[in-house]
């Protein structure tokens, strides 16, 4: 008889520390998802800054060493302007390769029954 008290009391226990565990996972998930936000919108503000800084810096140099002070200043801020704001415009836009490449999608039984060539191959 007196086994049965101890037993209630672990299985309310254990019932006690699943409830803590999942009510523990469902904060960190949260905290997780608010941490990749922040992360996600300073790598956008870096790249737009990235590539200002490196369209300003062609510029200024390429001015000095050819004497035309703010044409290439100018011309390589607008140009690294663009660059960042295509740079961000691939990373929203998740096709996260290089640009101008996109994922193919291949059927799965069409790949299996062809050459490296391209021909069907006949079973």
């Amino acid at each position: 008889m007196k086994d049965d008290r101890p037993l209630s009391s672990l299985e309310q226990l254990d019932e006690k520390l699943r409830a803590a565990e999942a009510k523990r996972r469902k904060t960190k998930a949260g905290s997780e998802d608010q941490g990749q936000g922040l992360a996600f919108a300073m790598r956008i503000g870096v790249e737009i800054v990235a590539a200002l800084i490196v369209g300003v810096a062609i510029g200024y140099f390429l001015d000095r060493w050819l004497g035309t002070k703010p044409w290439f200043l100018l011309l390589f801020f607008v140009l690294g302007a663009a660059a960042g704001f295509m740079n961000v415009f691939r990373v929203v836009g998740g096709l996260g390769g290089q640009v101008g490449y996109r994922k193919v999608e291949k059927p799965e039984e069409e790949t299996s029954k062809r050459t490296p060539g391209g021909r069907d191959v006949d079973e």
